[in-house]
């Protein structure tokens, strides 16, 4: 028997997908509304002009990356169950030939024939399709397309992350709008990174690092695009 112990083994790729639904949302929520807020106070724009404009950013984005994670990951879903209507036709009409198939794919990854006959055989008896499913085209269940669960996911994240720099809008004086929220929203897009990092197993520091340049290099050009807004009107 092997060691009980590996057992216990912690894997992470199961959360591949709200992981990064979700990672996703909270990104685009501080960045994109973080530089919204920027751009616009940059422009001279009055605190209610700037808050009335993070708030539309915050629903608008929200609910498009709602629709946009819900329509991109059906289409996956789309994809996999037609993949998989036509593997369950194909068992229908030539099981044998599926269960050679088989076989093939496990001695093609070094297996002997003949165990690989024999897990072939035991899969097949168990659940054709499931084996298929996961050896031919890998689809795993429980890591498959989820629309919904991605979509509220995503606008969830997306909400809270834009909470952020709404927050700092509300709490720093108007002067200071800039180095305020800018601040806070890289220092929470730098705990986001360090967060998603560890939930996916990677080093927390590179994670950190590369949400928060892409975040600082958002917020520069916003910056400057409403300072020069602001100076031709």
């Amino acid at each position: 028997m092997g060691d009980p112990m590996h057992l216990d083994e912690v894997h992470r790729s199961h959360r591949a997908g709200w992981l990064r639904a979700a990672v996703l949302g909270a990104n685009d929520g501080i960045v994109s509304t973080a530089s919204l807020i920027l751009g616009v106070a940059a422009a001279e724009a009055s605190r209610g002009s700037v808050m009335t404009a993070g708030v539309a950013g915050l629903v608008a984005g929200a609910m498009s990356m709602a629709a946009g994670e819900y329509v991109s990951v059906y289409s996956q879903k789309d994809a996999e169950e037609a993949d998989l209507a036509v593997e369950e036709q194909e068992l229908e009409e030539d099981p044998e030939f599926e269960l050679e198939e088989l076989t093939q794919l496990y001695v093609a990854r070094g297996v002997d024939w003949q165990t690989a006959e024999r897990v072939a055989e035991q899969l097949t008896a168990h659940d054709a399709l499931d084996a298929h499913a996961r050896e031919e085209l890998g689809i795993v269940d429980r890591v498959t397309a989820r629309p919904l669960q991605a979509a509220l996911a995503s606008a969830s994240t997306f909400a809270v992350g834009a909470g952020v720099p709404l927050a700092a809008l509300a709490l720093v004086p108007i002067e200071r709008v800039a180095p305020g929220v800018g601040i806070i929203s890289l220092a929470a897009l730098a705990l986001l990174g360090t967060l998603g990092a560890r939930a996916g197993g990677a080093p927390a520091f590179r994670g950190a690092l590369r949400v928060t340049l892409w975040g600082a290099g958002a917020m520069v050009l916003t910056t400057l695009v409403g300072r020069l807004f602001g100076a031709v009107v």
